[in-house]
């Protein structure tokens, strides 16, 4: 049954959208399947006291169970000299609630960003490192998701000089070119050369080398409409979080790897000596020393310290300026350096112990190594 409410002063009143019928339900027997609305209450003969109507209760409508009665309950007469009942403030009915309810909503829509980020003091951002999503949402989460996202952003580098050749990896960072990578990878190499994840290589020159911080800025030359990584912010990293390693490990361009962010802020201690990294190179492990100890061979008199991300991820020979990668896609440090039992290259292998420069502090070096470099 369809219900009609006006509003007239501070009260609803019922209107009666079957007046013009009434006449025929007064005559005619009321059918149970379809309550008639209710009648209007008998005109008070002359003389007599009008009751008092009573209000209408959910689901008095319809008939007695014999077919017959009526839809409408009066109340019993008053007492003589008794006051009228005031009358009841009707609830209001459910087309005012809504639209109550949608101005509210609306209100509340137009303020929940700013009051989220209000209230939890910065800005509404995912736990990760980054609020960037390079991986796509249906693969958001999941290794081959970013290994497919990432790949087309790292490449192999193949350096060589009188001493010998190394191999290691290094992360596209502009659509024209510009490479990150270790400065051990490259330092005093006579030439360098590049192969993307295509298969495409290029020559490519050195641009600016920090060797206090281990990291080098290549260039390759005639490139264009490279897929640059993105670069996220490693102070967001924390222990546990999943990531991702891509490299060229042995000269296998490409490789994946994955594992958690297993420590933070390890002072890692490398090699500056040129003679020395192209001794080592990526031939064989690459010499750290770490907490007093020296790992995979010596690091010689010429060394410097800097602050790593340290990772379970398999690294091995080759990954070194290769990426580690949170989840989303984004590159949280540089690979740098790897524990091994041995220095033999032919032996050396994981050990879950692997090293990464923070993203981070590549970005605050940037300028520099565009200037081509600072080895003070």
């Amino acid at each position: 049954m369809t219900e009609s409410f006006r509003r007239d002063g501070e009260y609803e009143q019922y209107e009666n959208p079957y007046q013009g019928a009434q006449q025929q339900h007064a005559s005619s027997p009321v059918n149970p399947e379809w309550p008639p609305p209710p009648a209007q209450p008998p005109a008070t003969p002359p003389g007599q006291q009008q009751a008092q109507p009573a209000a209408f209760a959910a689901g008095a409508y319809g008939g007695d169970g014999d077919g017959g009665g009526t839809a409408l309950l009066t109340a019993p007469p008053a007492e003589p000299g008794a006051p009228a009942p005031a009358p009841k403030r009707r609830t209001r009915g459910p087309l005012a609630l809504l639209a109550a309810v949608a101005i509210v909503a609306a209100a509340i829509g137009g303020g929940t960003a700013y009051g989220i980020q209000e209230l939890s003091g910065n800005d509404t951002v995912a736990s990760s490192s980054t609020s960037t999503n390079v991986v796509p949402s249906s693969a958001k989460g999941t290794v081959a998701g970013v290994a497919k996202a990432v790949s087309p952003s790292i490449v192999e580098i193949n350096a060589t000089s009188n001493a010998g050749e190394s191999t290691g990896s290094g992360v596209i960072i502009t659509s024209d070119g510009e490479i990150i990578t270790n400065n051990h990878v490259i330092s005093g190499a006579d030439s360098v050369k590049v192969s993307t994840s295509d298969g495409r290589t290029y020559t490519a020159k050195v641009v600016g080398t920090d060797s206090k911080k281990d990291l080098a800025l290549i260039k390759l030359e005639n490139a264009s409409g490279l897929t640059p990584a993105t670069l996220g912010n490693s102070d967001g990293v924390q222990v546990g979080d999943q990531v991702v390693a891509i490299g060229s490990p042995e000269g296998l361009t490409g490789t994946v790897t994955s594992g958690i962010v297993s420590a933070l802020n390890r002072d890692v201690t490398v090699a500056t000596d040129e003679g020395q990294s192209q001794n080592q190179g990526d031939r064989g492990p690459w010499p750290f020393e770490f907490g007093g100890q020296q790992f995979n061979g010596d690091t010689g008199s010429s060394t410097t310290t800097y602050k790593a991300i340290q990772t379970d991820a398999s690294l091995n020979p080759g990954n070194s300026g290769g990426a580690l990668i949170d989840m989303n896609g984004n590159i949280i440090g540089i690979n740098s350096a790897m524990y091994s039992a041995t220095s033999d290259s032919s032996t050396a292998g994981s050990a879950g112990l692997g090293f990464s420069i923070p993203i981070n502090t590549v970005k605050s070096d940037l300028a520099t190594l565009r200037a081509g470099g600072s080895d003070d």
